[in-house]
């Protein structure tokens, strides 16, 4: 039996081992049962060296090939859920209230695995394999944190591949585009402190609603008529406060505005942050009162490397066809820390579809488990293509 002969009976071992982390999510950096789960089972597999404890969670496998020295290519995965209810009456439901795996790193964390027992049962292959089982991909930027604890220089990685799960694109097929795919995508919480009083005398007071209002709206021209319109940018304000619903006869002294930014080239996130300063200063002053900016920055423009997206797309031709590959596929404003070894490695991330599921973060999400095979023969392309001849 060839390694690819073997995927269809891992895969349906891998769909209980995605079942029994979906019933069981954890959140960020806190993954005690899921990284214990999947340590067991690499070890289980028999990997060269699994290494545990990586970012508190993060869990890292090697397989060495038997056709002797070569490169060494990492293949990542993310593991952690989200803090939400899951609203899907599947049998394998969240087990746990207010936390569910809504993005699918359930089904990426399961294709890994079943990926690894294949490798390590043939290992016909040159160079080493290095399996990276990330925490803290919803927030967290678990992939920095890895990156700062010497995730790859101390396993020698030269290039780096992720894959994450699509709804809407057909179980089977893959999408991908070289150069920025997915939107940097930093937060802002902005305090405007004025003068509170009666609203029957606004004149006494220096409102900081009505200074909220116009900064909102302010912002908006960022998008409309301080960037180019074919260089995406998006500003959304999504939380505001100030007052008591109350106290409506009460003009109050501080408001809040909160929201975030997203942005696809790393010049444009520069220039826009530096926009949004000054409309927010400038704003605050002609209203006479202040306003504190607390910046959050948040992760990076993810950029594929031209020649790893052909690589990547060429791996997935041999396992989906041609046809059933998109290399232009249309950039996303969503965001993913896996950019930050793309800015330390040579590499890329593909879309594997999920078929016609309910979108990421929706709390009737449930990852297609007809896709886990899809993506281990991706996988398994992908190091053969690479590291098949020494």
């Amino acid at each position: 039996m060839t390694i690819h002969q073997s995927v269809d009976s891992v895969a349906d071992e891998a769909k209980e081992w995605r079942r029994h982390i979906h019933q069981n999510p954890e959140l960020l950096f806190d993954l005690p049962e899921t990284a214990a789960f999947v340590a067991q089972k690499l070890r289980e597999f028999g990997c060269d060296d699994v290494v545990t404890g990586i970012a508190k969670s993060g869990v890292v496998a090697v397989i060495e090939g038997q056709k002797g020295p070569g490169k060494t290519i990492g293949l990542r995965c993310d593991m952690d859920a989200l803090p939400m209810s899951e609203q899907t009456n599947l049998p394998y439901a969240s087990k746990v209230a207010n936390r569910m795996h809504a993005c699918g790193h359930d089904g990426h964390t399961a294709m890994l695995l079943a990926t690894a027992k294949c490798l390590a049962a043939t290992r016909d292959f040159a160079g080493k394999v290095v399996l990276i089982f990330q925490p803290a991909e919803e927030g967290g930027g678990g992939a920095r944190v890895m990156i700062e604890e010497g995730l790859l220089e101390r396993f020698g990685i030269d290039e780096v591949y992720g894959m994450h799960n699509e709804p809407g694109l057909d179980v089977g097929a893959f999408a991908i585009r070289s150069g920025p795919f997915m939107a940097g995508a930093d937060r802002f919480v902005v305090a405007i402190n004025g003068r509170g009083g009666h609203a029957a005398s606004p004149n006494l007071t220096r409102d900081p609603v009505l200074v909220s209002a116009h900064m909102i709206t302010a912002l908006q021209s960022i998008a409309s008529r301080f960037t180019d319109p074919f260089d995406p940018v998006v500003v959304s304000v999504t939380f505001m406060a100030g007052g008591n619903d109350q106290a409506l006869n009460v003009i109050p002294a501080s408001a809040k505005i909160g929201g975030t930014i997203r942005t696809m080239q790393p010049e444009t996130r520069a220039a826009v942050e530096q926009r949004f300063r000054d409309i927010v200063a400038m704003t605050a002053k002609l209203f006479e009162t202040e306003a504190d900016i607390a910046w959050i920055p948040g992760y990076p423009v993810t950029v594929n490397d031209t020649e790893k997206t052909r690589v990547a797309a060429a791996a997935a031709a041999k396992v989906a066809g041609e046809e059933r590959v998109d290399t232009s596929y249309a950039a996303s404003m969503g965001a993913e820390d896996f950019a930050y070894l793309l800015e330390k490695r040579p590499g890329a991330i593909i879309l594997i579809g999920n078929g016609d599921s309910a979108y990421l973060h929706h709390p009737a999400y449930d990852f297609n488990d007809k896709a886990i095979a899809h993506g281990v023969r991706y996988w398994l392309s992908l190091v053969e293509q690479e590291l098949g001849t020494p």
